[in-house]
């Protein structure tokens, strides 16, 4: 059956379907951008900009500290853990000068979960907010940590962000003999000369661990030009590009799509450090924000907003995401209030970001997208690995140039994560999907999160997009609970939309009774003011999961 090609119909206009990956170091793409345009605005953080010139000075003064005063070489691990704020920006592209390896962490976890991290990647040097330093200084004796540089959230802003680190603030004396400030982390000695490979490592970023420990993935410089390359063309990336960026930097759609495409291209990040609906919406008014990736429970929130008519946001030309389907609702939401149609993504990790977009002028909502540049996706039935089919559902696979080149210090996970078909090495991505007539590919679920109502397969992402289209219903979570004749059940987790707090359970589980198959509408549904969300906006459905079956388990 080989490559799907049906898509290649629908490829955007003007674009080629193949693309010639840049052989440098993604240092480069900055340097150039600086010498290009030294005095345009690259980052803006709460009132306060730093240009190009300015980004670039201060990436080499950081670089130069590493390699002088650290004894940071080549192929060494240094840790980056904060949330977004030019800092984690800077030392990115740091670390990287030298050839060096970015490990980008969470900000989100805890000394326990700091401690495997650190001693996994064998990282020497960290660089930290000073509001995490609790986290860190217990492990620093028993760890590979050597040496922390230390920064402040409010350094390169104007403004006062107190109250977005209001719960991270740290009551350890900082003052240590392996601890520098970010201010004084500087040094007048210039850089050796270095050998830019683009087959170096230039990052190891972790998995979420959805069995077992977090797995570090493996990727070079080539990897991750081959998508910030893509990206920029079919984003429409530009000098006068402004992109809002909601996302985490150390979560790879944050990286790519709104700091290094960004930065690519010559345009400006406009960063915010958490999700702040109404901050949103008067960045995009007061900057003129023209790309804007996130993802769907940020949209759900953004367009919910009562104050959203306040802001003008018609300088929006690129929105889309991934991480997890937009409902189509909201979808219809958005087309009717900019005329933009959000453009999904699909990928991971292990793949750098996306390995299908939609194309912007033909999306269809709730939809992986089509095969990006030079990516084979196939789907197989993950038994026999027999390749199937149009509209036949099986395991998605891809061999593409932003491919991981393994797991850090795990041979046998790599191996069992590639097969090879026709001379090729295809990544088993775990997702459960199909394309259609047309070549774009859509999702079912992760093949770990089915529910099995009495034998029967029940996707919760299924059953969440119709439960959207239900006017209460403001965002929903669907795990499996525990039920003595059917096994598993559907229940569904729901949040609901102001003025509908009289719904009931029984509202809610009759419509969708009407609304889908027998086995497949939630017999439970319960109310709660929130679902949790991970750092990079995705609900955490698998702690719903795990909660569910602890506490409904013991009475079966």
């Amino acid at each position: 059956m080989g490559m799907v090609k049906n898509h290649y119909e629908f490829w955007p206009k003007r674009i080629s379907k193949s693309l010639t990956i840049p052989e440098t170091n993604i240092v480069d793409n900055l340097e150039v951008s600086a010498k290009r345009f030294p005095n345009k605005t690259a980052i803006y953080f709460y009132g306060q900009e730093l240009t190009y010139r300015q980004l670039l000075e201060e990436v080499k003064g950081k670089a130069q500290f590493l390699q002088s005063k650290l004894n940071v070489n080549t192929g060494d691990r240094v840790l980056l853990y904060m949330q977004n704020c030019p800092q984690f920006i800077i030392a990115y592209y740091a670390i990287l000068s030298i050839n060096a390896i970015v490990v980008p962490i969470n900000p989100m976890n805890k000394t326990e979960e700091l401690a495997y991290f650190i001693n996994d990647s064998e990282a020497s040097v960290a660089f930290l907010d000073q509001s995490l330093f609790d986290r860190v200084q217990p492990i620093i004796n028993s760890s590979t940590l050597k040496h922390i540089i230390i920064s402040d959230y409010s350094y390169y802003a104007n403004q006062d962000i107190s109250l977005s680190s209001q719960n991270y603030v740290t009551t350890v004396d900082i003052n240590q003999p392996f601890v520098t400030e970010w201010c004084e982390a500087v040094s007048g000695e210039e850089l050796s000369n270095r050998s830019f490979e683009y087959q170096l490592t230039a990052l190891i970023i972790y998995t979420s661990g959805t069995t077992g420990h977090p797995k570090g993935c493996i990727h070079t410089h080539k990897n991750v030009q081959a998508n910030i390359s893509g990206t920029s063309i079919w984003g429409n990336y530009t000098p006068q590009t402004v992109a809002l960026t909601t996302l985490p930097l150390f979560h790879v759609t944050g990286m790519q799509h709104s700091m290094n495409t960004t930065l690519q291209a010559g345009g400006t990040i406009v960063l915010m450090m958490r999700w702040d609906r109404d901050l949103a919406g008067e960045l995009i008014d007061k900057l003129g924000c023209t790309h804007w990736v996130n993802i769907s429970t940020m949209m759900i929130d953004f367009l919910s907003n009562p104050s959203l008519s306040n802001y003008e946001i018609s300088s929006l030309q690129v929105v889309g995401g991934g991480g997890a389907p937009l409902p189509k609702a909201i979808g219809e939401k958005l087309h009717e209030l900019t005329g933009i149609l959000y453009a999904e993504g699909y990928g991971s990790t292990e793949t750098m970001s996306q390995t299908h977009f939609n194309p912007l002028d033909r999306p269809k909502l709730q939809c992986l997208g089509i095969p990006f540049f030079d990516v084979d996706a196939r789907v197989i039935d993950s038994e026999t690995y027999e390749q199937l089919g149009e509209n036949e559902k099986g395991e998605i696979i891809v061999d593409s140039p932003q491919l991981l080149v393994g797991y850090w210090k795990k041979p046998e996970e790599t191996k069992a994560s590639f097969i090879e078909i026709d001379g090729k090495t295809f990544f088993l991505t775990g997702d459960v999907g199909y394309f259609d007539e047309e070549g774009y590919f859509f999702l079912v679920d992760r093949k770990k999160r089915m529910i099995n109502a009495s034998g029967f397969k029940v996707w919760p992402v299924e059953v969440e997009t119709m439960m959207y289209k239900h006017p209460a219903i403001h965002s929903v979570c669907v795990i499996a609970s525990p039920d003595a004749r059917r096994g598993e059940t559907v229940k569904a987790l729901v949040v609901l939309n102001d003025g509908f707090e009289k719904t009931t359970e029984k509202e809610i589980i009759d419509w969708s009774k009407s609304q889908m198959s027998d086995y497949k509408y939630p017999r439970v549904v319960e109310f709660v003011n929130k679902l949790p969300i991970s750092a990079s906006g995705k609900v955490l459905w698998r702690e719903l999961q795990e909660r569910e079956f602890s506490v409904r388990g013991e009475s079966i």
